[in-house]
């Protein structure tokens, strides 16, 4: 199992996601800014320390280990008083516990609260918010594995894990995968690092989800108009349709187009495109791609616009985490 890379940002007025040192190089910047901040999923509460005074800033520091059964696998641990994320979705699970305090989102059409010793379960592709519950604000340490390596830690051959409830009271559970999260983040131990992640993500799955089996016709209404619309959208990423194209091959109004991505997404198709743009620039960052080039590649106006998006997603600039993962490859031993 490789050297974990950290990258930090503390302080940051936009938004980063759930639930993600030889010890690892770490960058750390202040994110800010016009155009950066997601709008509030819950205003802040009355009572002292409500206008900020006194809290500590907010704070993302994610790190990516690789050699977990062959892939590479990014941890988040962050600290949130204030920001509130906007609507987004992950390629990945993003399986987190809270730590301390209560956060607040919204999945699956309903608000859902989870309190320090709760497991946070997201699916891949499942639109969610996020933010603190009250002024005291919340910590949380989460970590985002793959369908495949969820699966394959449970020992299940195909299927993709569902867990009707994505939260789950299991205190034994929680304070294991707390455990296996500053194992793999703090590097002491690479096998027990990932043995550790390995059992606890097989207990997880094993007594909280049920199986879903693989491929399948996409499912009737909003959720199947919401995936053909994501599918158009991923395909034609830097030159993409607009909705009246999109909604005539469907045989759709832009209406009603726009309200079964909404309903099924939780967030418009122009928001959806831009986080799937995130993703993508993410993985021309990692081979060495500039800034400025992934961004004319994955369909941003210009590094500007990526940047925006990139602190909204992943709490730091695309230059930071770029910065990260050059220097993780300069301190890799030679074969």
């Amino acid at each position: 199992m490789g050297r974990p890379r950290t990258a930090a940002c503390t302080g940051f007025a936009s938004s980063a996601r759930r639930a993600w040192p030889s010890r690892s190089s770490a960058v750390t910047g202040t994110a800010g800014g016009s155009g950066t901040s997601s709008p509030p999923d819950v205003p802040a509460g009355p009572g002292p320390g409500a206008a900020g005074a006194g809290r500590r800033p907010d704070r993302a520091v994610w790190t990516r280990v690789d050699g977990i059964q062959g892939a590479s696998l990014d941890l988040l641990d962050a600290r949130i008083g204030r920001r509130h994320y906007a609507p987004h979705a992950h390629d990945e699970y993003a399986i987190g516990v809270c730590v301390d305090g209560l956060e607040t989102m919204r999945y699956r059409g309903e608000r859902l609260y989870s309190a320090a010793g709760s497991i946070v379960v997201i699916e891949p592709g499942e639109a969610h918010t996020g933010g603190p519950a009250d002024q005291d604000g919340f910590a949380y340490k989460c970590l985002y594995p793959t369908a495949e390596l969820v699966g394959a830690a449970a020992g299940w051959d195909g299927g993709l894990p569902h867990f009707r409830e994505p939260i789950v009271d299991d205190p034994v559970l929680a304070g294991r995968l707390r455990l296996a999260h500053r194992s793999l983040r703090t590097a002491g131990d690479p096998l027990e690092g990932e043995s550790r992640l390995l059992e606890v993500l097989g207990a997880i799955v094993r007594r909280h989800a049920v199986r879903i089996p693989p491929g399948g016709p996409w499912p009737r209404g909003a959720s199947g108009i919401a995936r053909a619309v994501a599918a158009r959208l991923s395909d034609e990423m830097v030159e993409p349709p607009t909705l009246a194209e999109v909604a005539a091959d469907l045989g759709l109004s832009r209406y009603q187009l726009l309200r079964a991505f909404r309903d099924s997404m939780g967030m418009p198709p122009y928001a959806w495109l831009a986080q799937h743009r995130v993703a993508r620039a993410r993985t021309l960052l990692d081979a060495g791609h500039r800034p400025a080039e992934a961004a004319s590649l994955v369909g941003f106006a210009d590094q500007a616009h990526l940047t925006r998006w990139f602190r909204r997603v992943l709490g730091v600039t695309p230059g930071a985490y770029r910065n990260s993962v050059q220097d993780r490859a300069r301190r890799r031993p030679a074969s």
